[in-house]
């Protein structure tokens, strides 16, 4: 009697994916496939390629939340197909937002009542915050002009030019000129006295950065509040700020809660933050306040009704999770003032940890500050023989992803390299990035000799062909990193040797 039996071709329910035919073709990457593939087959091979992507705990370019506690997640994953757009379907996520709006406003002092509602919205990011802030000042802007019948198709927005991108997008979608304060070395932010003398009046507003992206420095919201006030009584304009927000939003009330950046200044009229940087929630969550309702033109909101009642609504998008809004009043309740100032604190302290083990190795100089945003910005102190390009490469192979950027224009002579302390970095993972830079450091002290010896064989060259050109510093040290950079493909694709 036989009690098994060979499972047939079509049998594929005894198949491991590994055994099937779906590892042995492609996948589709122009066209969708005719044919249908198995769940599990689907997910395998996806799965397996996401395995080339970076691991998120170790990217310490980004600003973005990695981690939250399960209990959260599973909010998360219980609300994932919720449209946050449907109010009346969803009037207890409504409510969620809502109060988070109130919160974060107070959080900002804002002059609001006990129980008094504030202005505000849920976007999904920064980004469209900042859109959504700017529209509301060019209107506000245009409306004065119109009734003073005055010309207003020249609206303009004074920054620094340290200024996130989104800024520039905000200028060019929306048509407005943007009018940059340019940086120094060893100044990398907005000067408040240069900003105020650009304003004229055709300035919409001046933004301020609570938490520059360069280098983590809070600009002077209150001396550039003093300086615009004084303007605009000599000029008669009323020039507002915004403040930019995004990364020192839900730092400084924990970390720095006498610092006067928000609405407790009277020129302050929005400011955005995201929830999904230091508001401790994953990518696809930020808030945009305004001080009052006068703030927000009244026609800049529409009134729909096709899902089941009015509502009222301010975005660039209409569809969007409702996922994210429940994150961020999980963690607003669940850590309370408390939790976040615990947890700004330990990143503020992994911050100093860190820096103090780059200053030891006697490499590099700190570009970044000990107040504003947890970070460390450091540039090598001589980069003559190796830059900070080569050492963000060579700590991909550690696992650690470390962004090297040239700063804006009038310093862009300045490279840095910039390590983001987020929540879930440890001291412990601080420690063990100093000892990985120093092996990182070590390795490519050895390299310049082999690179020296290459260029002085080709300078010997062009000196036996009468070709000798005196080169500059600049064009010197780009030979150099480009034969390092052919040393290291040549280690690549020698099978005997790792790299």
């Amino acid at each position: 009697m036989v009690l098994s039996k060979t499972a047939s071709e079509t049998d594929v329910s005894v198949h491991s994916t590994f055994a099937s035919r779906y590892v042995r073709t492609s996948l589709p990457r122009f066209k969708m496939p005719e044919n249908s593939i198995p769940k599990e087959a689907a997910y395998q091979i996806i799965n397996d390629e996401l395995m080339l992507d970076g691991n998120p705990r170790l990217n310490l370019a980004s600003f973005v939340t990695t981690w939250m506690e399960p209990e959260c997640d599973k909010l998360i994953m219980d609300s994932i197909n919720k449209n946050y757009v449907d109010m009346d379907e969803y009037p207890v996520t409504t409510e969620l937002q809502n109060r988070c709006v109130n919160m974060i406003a107070h959080l900002f002092n804002a002059p609001l009542g006990e129980s008094e509602a504030a202005v505000g919205v849920g976007t999904v990011g920064s980004s469209e915050a900042i859109m959504l802030a700017g529209l509301a000042f060019k209107r506000k802007w245009q409306n004065k002009r119109k009734a003073e019948g005055k010309p207003y198709d020249k609206p303009n927005i004074v920054t620094g030019a340290n200024v996130q991108v989104c800024w520039e997008k905000f200028a060019r979608y929306f048509e407005v000129d943007l009018k940059e304060v340019k940086l120094r070395e060893g100044y990398y932010v907005m000067d408040p006295v240069k900003a105020v003398e650009m304003v004229d009046e055709n300035t919409i507003c001046v933004a301020a950065i609570l938490g520059s992206t360069l280098n983590g420095e809070f600009e002077d919201v209150k001396l550039l509040n003093d300086l615009l006030i004084e303007k605009n009584k000599e000029t008669g304009w009323d020039t507002p700020i915004h403040v930019d927000a995004a990364s020192g939003g839900f730092i400084a009330p924990f970390l720095y809660p006498e610092l006067e950046w928000d609405f407790r200044l009277p020129l302050v009229k929005s400011i955005n933050v995201s929830g999904h940087k230091y508001g401790l929630v994953y990518a696809g969550i930020g808030w945009v306040i305004w001080r009052s309702k006068e703030d927000l033109p009244e026609e800049l909101i529409f009134h729909i009704n096709y899902l089941g009642a009015d509502q009222p609504t301010f975005t660039l998008n209409f569809s969007k999770g409702s996922s994210q809004v429940i994150a961020q009043y999980y963690q607003l309740i669940r850590l309370g003032y408390e939790g976040y100032r615990n947890v700004m604190e330990n990143c503020h302290e992994n911050a100093i940890v860190l820096k103090e083990g780059l200053e030891k190795t006697g490499r590099f100089n700190i570009v970044s500050k000990d107040s504003g945003v947890p970070l460390v910005a450091f540039s090598l102190k001589d980069n003559k023989r190796h830059d900070e390009f080569e050492i963000s490469e060579m700590l991909r192979r550690f696992g650690w992803i470390v962004p090297a950027y040239t700063m804006p224009a009038d310093a862009q002579h300045i490279t840095v390299l910039r390590v983001v302390i987020r929540e879930d970095f440890s001291r412990t993972l601080a420690e063990r990035l100093v000892i990985d830079i120093q092996k990182v450091l070590h390795e490519l002290d050895t390299l310049p000799a082999k690179v020296n010896a290459k260029l002085a064989m080709a300078e010997e060259e062009e000196a036996k062909s009468g070709t000798v050109v005196k080169k500059t510093a600049i064009e010197t040290q780009r030979e150099v990193a480009a034969f390092w950079k052919k040393y290291v493909s040549e280690r690549k694709t020698n099978k005997n040797k790792i790299c």
